[in-house]
């Protein structure tokens, strides 16, 4: 325990209690900024009791900007555990913080939703709370702010990682590039997939946001862009987690897709899922209206880090046989997207290039894939 006393506990202590009875009181931003500097790991565990609940109650009723009383939030939360959590903030709280225009408020709720992710009981709890997942949906595709988004995309992958049913992959052959394929030490319960894939209503929510048919979006082409930038980013990494889950599924938007990010004009199109395909096929191949060059480009970025992720997953002829389709079709009517995977391997570093070259040969069938001449 740090034996080093804290400056300005007690009129931290003193002050919060003002803003519990009135939360318009102007609050002492520079109090709050000297007792967060002073702590520590050590330090923070007895302060968790004593201030954390009182910002939670401040932050539900607090109108201007809470960018201090999150930051301290969320410095407290540190040795917090999503059980813990859950006793000092409750579901709908929440979601309230998630549904807040201030995105210091959204940071700090997905860090406690993040606690989950630390064992797959946790993310269990998680996904047995429909109302909270959905909230999360919105915020981490639907905030303007870039921060969050990406703050989304790592709680989403961290969440559906600790929770795969599936065994640990192996390592990644010895010489390729990149980290290990899962964070999880032992398979999940999968609840939180079963949620996500599975759940008419929050599946149905994910496809709709990003085919501009959500009110999110659907009016807004910069955040559709967002929105479907940061699926696509995500998406390598839940397929390599669990492929099958995101390659099939029988439940589709309930109407046709808008495109309004490009040059589409808002018009109806097909662009939803077709009968039997999964969110990757959507995000791959009917999402994104290419006419637009800036998200063209994230359709080929996603191409290259998807192809060259699953080159080190578990062999199966499902995966092969669905890549070869999904590929056959994207680069069917799309010279530069197939041009940027044929030419992949000369990109790419010398330990990797014929291993890489071998495998889009192999999901590329017919096709002259190009290495650097040595």
């Amino acid at each position: 325990m740090d034996t080093i006393p804290i400056t300005g506990l007690d009129e931290l202590d003193a002050h919060l209690d003002e803003l519990v009875q009135d939360a318009a009181t102007p609050l002492n931003v520079k109090l709050f900024d000297e007792v967060e500097l002073q702590l520590t790991g050590s330090n923070i565990p007895p302060l968790i009791v004593r201030f954390l609940p009182r910002l939670t109650n401040i932050l539900k009723q607090y109108a201007d900007d809470p960018t201090i009383l999150a930051s301290l939030a969320v410095k407290l939360l540190g040795p917090v555990n999503f059980m813990q959590v859950l006793s000092l903030a409750t579901q709908d709280s929440l979601v309230q913080a998630l549904e807040s225009p201030a995105p210091a408020a959204n940071i700090l709720a997905m860090t406690a939703i993040h606690k989950a992710a630390a064992n797959p009981a946790s993310a269990s709890v998680f996904a047995a709370m429909p109302q909270l997942i959905a909230a999360f949906i919105r915020r981490w595709l639907a905030a303007p702010q870039v921060e969050v988004g990406e703050k989304g995309g790592k709680v989403l992958g961290d969440l559906l990682d600790i929770d795969c049913e599936l065994p640990i992959p192996p390592p990644p052959p010895s010489g390729t590039s990149g980290n290990e394929l899962a964070l999880r030490k032992s398979p999940g319960a999968g609840a939180l997939w079963r949620t996500l894939f599975l759940n008419k209503e929050i599946y149905t929510l994910l496809l709709a946001l990003c085919a501009g048919i959500h009110p999110d979006t659907s009016g807004d082409p910069h955040q559709l862009s967002l929105a479907q930038g940061r699926l696509l980013r995500v998406l390598p990494r839940l397929a390599a987690l669990n492929f099958r889950a995101v390659s099939r599924s029988n439940i589709a938007l309930p109407t046709a897709a808008r495109f309004t990010n490009g040059h589409g004009g808002g018009q109806e199109s097909a662009a939803g899922p077709r009968p039997g395909e999964g969110l990757l096929q959507f995000a791959a191949l009917r999402m994104v209206d290419r006419s637009d060059v800036l998200l063209h480009l994230s359709v080929v970025d996603f191409f290259e880090g998807f192809l060259g992720l699953m080159r080190v997953t578990e062999y199966s002829a499902y995966k092969v046989d669905t890549i070869r389709g999904i590929v056959a079709e994207a680069i069917s009517e799309d010279a530069e997207l197939k041009e940027a995977l044929l030419s992949l391997p000369k990109r790419t570093i010398e330990e990797e290039a014929e291993d890489l070259k071998r495998w889009l040969q192999e999901v590329m069938p017919g096709e002259t894939v190009r290495v650097a001449v040595r």
